[in-house]
């Protein structure tokens, strides 16, 4: 009987996947392809998809084969227990939907989505605030289906990253927090800075190519994947077909390159997944803060180390020779090391980013415990800029407007970044141990040893774990910023010492 309920399931769970990455194309589309005056129709589509999506999801036969699998789970493996347990997982919360609020929460992310790119090119907040605060409203409605009304941004940090919450955040956020300033302290007072100017005239085309040559070498398989440009970065599809994008500047190439190997960390994730296990819980990342782990791991430990830029630094002044020349490898580097006081969080280096995203976890717990009100946001958002990081947003598009993430709801998301820099840090030093000639495979632009070592540490675990589990089993740590403080002492004081 569990042979035959279990086969079963798992056609259902197929279908299920199969409608979300349809709906995760047309998603997808919209940000990268779709026509300006096309997107009253895109709403339209994206509200149906999301109700097919939706009833495919709350099919009450899955909820019959569910009971039965459990009934019997002694007769289920271990493997088959997680697919269980986290499919009843994800029914549980998808049937208390009503499909009326699943289709106008679509129609209002593709309606938010493009008021969002509206207001942040005329650097007008005002114009976005009605539908944020919709997209409040939506959330806190969402998180009350889910019996969540008493703490509904713990509601969404578990969506996000299952076995988190706000208190086990804060008390991780304040310890980084303090140990990060004497080293933001030290590094803003020092009189050695970078030179960012060299950075400049640097075309699109070649740009293209470099990125392109250094992500195929990290090992992104573009037999499954592409990469596109888009406003804001980001990762999209799954293991079977990766979609990426970057945007581009003539006078900031880091930005296009960093941003390129950054979701390129998160697509070689996705391609790590088990590929016959794509549409259930085996092959699915163990959430957000796992997956920024992986994105930021290749950004900032691999490709901002030096061993990386032995073997690259030749290309790229190949690529650029003009642009480059007359500029030492010390001030190269140092360049692409560059700590500032940068007031966009995408753009701002690996020391100050954290803070970047604590200002952001703070700005959330106070929308939802309503001490923030949405038309405050602009002059928090600046007073806490000011408080942590010393900046002063010139406008709203440079402050309050910048990311994309609120436009679709996607509280809780911000803190994922963090913890995924906590993660990266341990992952980096637990490698490094196990694998000692890491580094130096890295001169010789060999990736191969590190991608096959976090194959086994993280990819093929699926959802075996969550973030803390993960943590544990893979680095035999317990979460914590120490590493990440660790990791960034010893990267960043030296160059401004």
């Amino acid at each position: 009987m569990s042979e035959d309920s279990y086969a079963l399931l798992d056609a259902k769970l197929k279908r299920i996947h199969a409608l979300n990455s349809i709906s995760g194309l047309i998603g997808w589309d919209e940000l990268v392809n779709l026509p300006e005056g096309s997107a009253d129709q895109r709403q339209e589509q994206c509200a149906t998809m999301a109700q097919v999506c939706h009833a495919a999801s709350v099919d009450p036969e899955i909820d019959t084969l569910l009971s039965k699998l459990e009934a019997h789970a002694s007769e289920l493996d271990d493997s088959q227990k997680i697919v269980i347990k986290e499919a009843r997982k994800s029914y549980d919360r998808s049937a208390k939907l009503p499909a009326e609020f699943v289709s106008r929460k679509a129609r209002l992310d593709s309606e938010s989505y493009h008021a969002w790119v509206d207001a942040k090119k005329n650097a007008n907040f005002s114009s976005y605030a009605p539908f944020l605060q919709r997209q409040l409203e939506h959330s806190k409605e969402f998180a009350g289906y889910l019996g969540a009304s008493d703490n509904p941004y713990d509601c969404f940090i578990d969506l996000h990253d299952p076995g988190m919450d706000t208190a086990s955040i804060s008390k991780l956020f304040d310890e980084l927090k303090t140990g990060l300033a004497p080293i933001v302290s030290q590094i803003f007072d020092s009189k050695i800075q970078a030179n960012t100017e060299i950075f400049k005239g640097f075309p699109i085309a070649e740009q293209s190519n470099f990125l392109k040559q250094i992500t195929t070498a990290l090992g992104f398989n573009y037999k499954r994947g592409r990469i596109d440009t888009s406003i804001h970065p980001f990762c999209g599809g799954n293991g079977a077909d990766t979609r990426m994008t970057t945007r581009f500047d003539e006078d900031n190439p880091l930005d296009s390159l960093f941003s390129a190997i950054h979701e390129t960390g998160h697509g070689m994730y996705e391609q790590g997944l088990p590929l016959d296990q794509l549409h259930n819980a085996l092959g699915q990342a163990a959430g957000l803060g796992a997956h920024e782990s992986q994105s930021r791991l290749w950004e900032n430990q691999v490709c901002r180390s030096r061993a990386f830029w032995k073997c690259y630094e030749p290309e790229l002044r190949k690529q650029f020779p003009k642009q480059l020349d007359g500029v030492s490898s010390d001030a190269l580097y140092l360049a692409i090391n560059s700590v500032s006081k940068n007031p966009i969080r995408v753009d701002s280096d690996e020391v100050t980013y954290n803070l970047h995203i604590v200002i952001r976890f703070e700005i959330e717990k106070r929308l939802f415990d309503g001490n923030l009100s949405i038309d405050e946001l602009p002059e928090t958002w600046n007073a806490l800029y000011k408080e942590l990081l010393n900046i002063d947003p010139k406008d709203d598009a440079q402050g309050v407007l910048q990311d994309v993430h609120w436009s679709d709801g996607s509280f809780g998301y911000f803190p994922s970044y963090c913890l995924g820099n906590m993660l990266a840090a341990q992952l980096w030093y637990a490698a490094l141990e196990e694998l000692p000639d890491l580094e130096r495979n890295f001169e010789k632009g060999d990736f191969s040893h590190l991608l096959s070592w976090l194959r086994e540490k993280v990819h093929l675990h699926g959802m075996r774990y969550d973030l803390k589990a993960l943590a544990l089993e893979a680095t035999g740590q317990e979460l914590s910023p120490q590493s990440l403080l660790r990791y960034l002492k010893e990267r960043y004081l030296p160059l401004y010492s």
